[in-house]
């Protein structure tokens, strides 16, 4: 029999899911199942985990066709499940490496018919905070069992579902399911402890709870978390129905009354008009379930509370909860005082354009006037170029105005129209723009005004990890600053991207409200429908002969190793390509844009780190050769030939980190030494037929939406208002 069978519900979570997977099946312990439930998820969860079971048989793919809520869809898995043991983990957490070999020889050895285990909160801040694990058991509990009338201190663990294994014979013989709304974890939980007659506890971190910005219950007003009454009254009719579990009500009382006033006292779930109500009700079943001969009160404010609640008097409760927060706004006050200084002291000049971009806010909004930038204003480019060319085909009323550096002016395409970064026209566009759109985000001063609408267009299907998830990545992230990259996520009405990969990962990197636009990479659109003559027009212009083999090598940068150039000898690979071959280097834009690329020419092979267009390169290049860069996603819409040469693969993932191992799902020939490249082409394994089929399945994958109308499909949402 399998011993642990994880039940993984899933909905909404498809940014999250794969690392959750990832962290069941990699584990050094292989007796496990693990039954995925699409919870009829209006994104690529279904997709997700179909994926991993046709790769993986310990994976089992469940598809509702109607969302019935996390706790119905667990019981949904817990009836295919098989093992002995039952884990129910959600989509949005993981686990933590290697934890299961413990888990496992903890329940051989002692067989409990539950097994607690310790967790930390991992907050969206990237920072992680312990449970009160320690604090329930000051000391350690060891490797015994107890029932919970032995150890009732037990009940002030967090009453989740993730957080301990129930052996599934029990629990069948006990009859319990979860039940459906809100909080269903707590009349599944709490009956669990109350009737086992076997409790261990693993003082060993093994779930990562993840705290999400945006999307998650825990963090969304309303009159739902009204339903945490009913699971407590579920949990009182399974103490009724057990007269040898009298003794513990006292315990339970305790904790109802805790938890109906933190769910009560945190302002991100119950909105100020219904607290009245939700009181109300809290007084109503103090009172319906207070234990003859009633209970101690806690210490402190904590007691107070629990006089006011059995009393029903709010509003000497609500003034009492006025008087905390003001204390801890008057906190927060003090600490923001520094940084407010450090504000006053900008330069003149800076301060009186930014006075005169916080007047140009108060005039009405330009309902014609789109501002486009790219690349921290760098020019015409990318996918906002892509946009711009559109909107003025289909949506001729839009006045497009581009913000550019001043020393990339010359770069503009005749004819456009533009305003230099830094002056009064620049911020006078940006303060009165209807449509923003950009590549990557605009400056901290930037505000969202109502009417105004952002367009993040991002600039790659992503390898290596992005946003929040670089916190993970210390030398990666080197000078982020997470707090105003959220802030500036925020903005963003719509984000565009490529492909359902690129959607998941962004929805984990970047959690906000905006809307998602999976249609495809505009800046691809060119390369879609680009002639056979237009291919000879750019060749000639880059001076490649008919004939010629181009072969184009565009790594990316290591913000990690700034001085890092990945080993490779133009000379040698041009000796084995042959006299008919025509190698073009492309730097990575950063480099460009700090001056360190090498713009010169060495007979056959070219520096082309400052040609004006990156697609141009692509319809020249007979073959790209790349690393962990976007380029690969974009080229594949070509279907020509890619390697990847990934020397430092390992040490790439350590530091920097990455979304998929593209050695191990590659576009097509892989090397990882300079040897190892050359002779790919001397063997001529990039065009053999295993290539081919690796990029067939690469551009199935990452390509499909590549059809030369991405832009269009922007615009007419974006700029029309047409539906999706």
């Amino acid at each position: 029999m399998t011993l642990i069978s994880f039940v993984v519900p899933a909905h909404r979570v498809q940014g999250y899911l794969r690392e959750c997977l990832d962290s069941l099946l990699g584990q050094p312990f292989g007796d496990i199942e693990v039954v995925g439930v699409d919870d009829a998820s209006p994104d690529a969860v279904g997709d997700i985990l179909d994926e991993y079971a046709a790769r993986d048989p310990r994976v089992r793919a469940v598809r509702l066709t109607e969302n019935v809520g996390l706790g119905p869809a667990r019981n949904t898995g817990l009836d295919r499940a098989v093992g002995e043991y039952v884990w129910f983990l959600d989509g949005d957490d993981w686990l933590a490496p290697d934890c299961l070999p413990e888990v496992a020889d903890r329940l051989r050895a002692t067989r409990p018919d539950v097994l607690v285990v310790d967790h930390v909160r991992v907050h969206w801040t990237g920072t992680a905070t312990r449970s009160a694990m320690a604090e329930v058991f000051p000391e350690p509990p060891g490797e015994a069992t107890f029932r919970l009338a032995d150890r009732p201190e037990a009940l002030h663990l967090l009453h989740t579902a993730w957080n301990r294994l129930v052996r599934r014979e029990f629990l069948t013989d006990l009859g319990l399911r979860f039940a459906p709304g809100w909080y269903e974890d707590v009349s599944f939980s709490y009956p669990v402890l109350l009737a086992a007659e076997r409790i261990g506890v693993l003082d060993r971190v093994c779930v990562n709870y993840r705290q999400r910005r945006a999307g998650a219950i825990t963090r969304t007003r309303g009159d739902r978390h009204f339903e945490v009454f009913a699971q407590w009254h579920r949990v009182f009719r399974f103490l009724d129905a057990r007269p040898d579990l009298a003794p513990l009500r006292p315990a339970v009382f305790e904790r109802m009354v805790w938890h109906h006033l933190t769910v009560l006292g945190n302002g991100e779930r119950i909105a100020p008009e219904l607290r009245p109500a939700f009181f109300a009700r809290i007084t109503a079943d103090y009172r319906r379930y207070l234990p003859p001969g009633g209970v101690p009160l806690p210490d402190g404010v904590e007691g107070l509370k629990h006089r006011l609640v059995a009393a029903g008097r709010w509003r000497t409760f609500s003034a009492l909860r006025g008087v905390n927060q003001a204390r801890a706004t008057a906190r927060g006050a003090a600490r923001r005082a520094l940084p407010v200084a450090r504000r006053a002291a900008r330069s003149t000049r800076d301060a009186v354009l930014r006075e005169y971009y916080r007047a140009e806010l108060r005039r009405p909004i330009d309902p014609t006037l789109a501002v486009y930038a790219a690349y921290w204003y760098r020019g015409h480019a990318c996918n906002p170029a892509a946009v711009h060319a559109a909107a003025r085909r289909l949506a001729p009323h839009v006045r497009g105005v581009w913000i550019v550096r001043r020393d990339r002016v010359d770069t503009l395409p005749p004819g456009t129209e533009y305003v230099v970064a830094g002056t009064r026209a620049y911020y006078r566009a940006l303060a009165r723009a209807r449509w923003l759109v950009n590549n990557v985000n605009f400056p901290d001063f930037v505000r969202k005004r109502p009417g105004s609408v952002h367009v993040q267009t991002h600039h790659g299907t992503p390898v290596k990890v992005m946003g929040l998830d670089q916190q993970r990545y210390p030398l990666g992230a080197v000078g982020m600053d997470f707090a105003g990259l959220l802030r500036r996520v925020d903005r963003w009405d719509f984000s565009v991207t490529s492909n359902s990969f690129s959607t998941q990962m962004w929805d984990r990197a970047y959690p906000a409200s905006y809307t998602t636009l999976e249609v495809g990479y505009p800046r691809n659109d060119r390369l879609v429908t680009a002639t056979a003559e237009e291919v000879r027009e750019v060749r000639d212009r880059l001076g490649v002969a008919p004939g010629e083999r181009v072969v184009l090598y565009a790594p990316t940068h290591r913000e990690h190793l700034p001085h890092y150039r990945p080993p490779f000898d133009p000379r040698r690979l041009l000796d084995v390509l042959g006299p008919a071959a025509r190698l073009l280097i492309r730097s990575h834009y950063f480099q460009d844009r700090q001056g360190r690329a090498r713009r010169h020419t060495r007979g056959r092979a070219m520096d082309v780190s400052d040609h004006r267009s990156v697609e141009e390169l692509y319809l020249a290049a007979d073959v790209l050769v790349t690393d962990y860069s976007s380029a690969m996603f974009d080229y594949a819409v070509l279907d020509r030939p890619i390697v990847v040469y990934a020397p430092d693969r390992e040490a790439y993932a350590l530091a920097r980190g990455v979304y998929f191992d593209v050695t191990a799902e590659p576009p097509g020939a892989v090397a990882l030494t300079f040897d190892d490249l050359l002779e790919v082409f001397r063997s001529g394994a990039e065009t053999a037929a295993e290539a081919e089929r690796a990029r067939g399945r690469f551009r199935d994958r990452f390509c499909a939406l590549d059809d030369g109308h991405a832009a269009e499909r922007v615009v007419r949402r974006v700029f029309l208002g047409e539906p999706a």
